[in-house]
């Protein structure tokens, strides 16, 4: 028997696999379809102090093995998530949820966390410094070191669960921004988010996406993605979640031996409902191919 637990943080996960934020919901859309509590865990809808709206539409477009989203935080706010959303995740899911938490301010980063750090259900905290959708916020924290830094230590003063830093590949040197993080009191880090991207229809000659530019994921962006997390692994303690082009059980053995400990599937989620699922089922059979008995012993084996 292969044993495909991880341990993120001090909370044990029955295997790596984490649905991506955006990409499944409050998870109970999913749960009409099969058993989340397969899941390692999820990191729900991002989430903002106040309701938003999001960006104007159109705001996909498609791409050779990917695509760009420009969806914009579209989310009820934290006290519509509170009061609404996660009591009706409670009865579909019996395992710690990721909550994701975006800002436009230090300040609502630090009021949204607080409130969801009081969530008996959220077992930890992923904070998106690194959004490309949004217009001076969420990705322009996630670009400077000092500013990152002032993110993470103004939500670790309010809060006692893990807070782990969703970063941007957008950067020139992810590493130094991984570094200030962990410098900060990160606990773990999320990596990587989408990188920025733009499609022009040549029909009207004008973007395809109403926000001009997007998210740009899906399967073309696995090499970039392994490799941000090879580097960062080589320069920080903390552990990493690594995402970013994750389509099968191979992927996610090839992005634990770059060094992460557990990893999210995001675009496929969008492509095939049961696609995390689906990775959760093969991986004992990708494990036994490959020889390996315990997931924990992987991590960070490529180094």
């Amino acid at each position: 028997m292969v044993n495909t637990k991880v341990t993120l943080s001090g909370i044990e996960l029955d295997n790596p696999v984490i649905p991506a934020s955006g990409t499944f919901g409050f998870g109970y859309e999913f749960a009409e379809i099969y058993d989340i509590n397969e899941l390692g865990t999820f990191s729900f809808k991002g989430t903002t102090k106040d309701p938003r709206f999001g960006n104007p539409t159109p705001r996909i477009a498609e791409c050779t093995a990917g695509m760009i989203n420009s969806v914009g935080l579209q989310n009820p706010g934290v006290e519509k998530v509170i009061e609404e959303e996660l009591p009706k995740l409670a009865k579909c899911f019996r395992k710690k949820v990721m909550a994701n938490v975006s800002g436009f301010s230090i300040d609502e980063y630090a009021y949204t966390c607080e409130k969801l750090d009081k969530e008996d259900q959220v077992g930890w905290l992923e904070v998106n410094v690194s959004c490309p959708n949004v217009h001076n916020g969420g990705m322009s924290f996630g670009t400077s070191t000092e500013a990152v830094k002032d993110v993470v230590k103004a939500v670790k003063s309010v809060t006692t669960k893990p807070v782990y830093m969703k970063l941007s590949p957008n950067v020139t040197d992810i590493v130094s921004i991984a570094k200030a993080c962990e410098d900060a009191g990160a606990d773990g880090i999320s990596m990587i988010n989408t990188l920025l991207g733009m499609r022009i229809d040549l029909k009207t000659k004008k973007p395809v996406v109403a926000n001009k530019m997007g998210g740009f994921s899906g399967s073309a962006i696995l090499p970039v993605a392994v490799r941000m997390v090879y580097q960062v692994y080589e320069a920080v303690k903390i552990p990493i979640i690594g995402m970013g082009g994750i389509t099968t059980a191979e992927d996610v053995i090839e992005m634990m031996l770059a060094g992460a400990t557990a990893v999210q599937v995001g675009a496929a989620n969008l492509i095939d409902p049961f696609a995390s699922k689906n990775i959760i089922d093969d991986l004992p059979r990708v494990m036994k191919k490959y020889g390996i008995e315990k997931l924990t012993d992987i991590i960070g084996g490529a180094h």
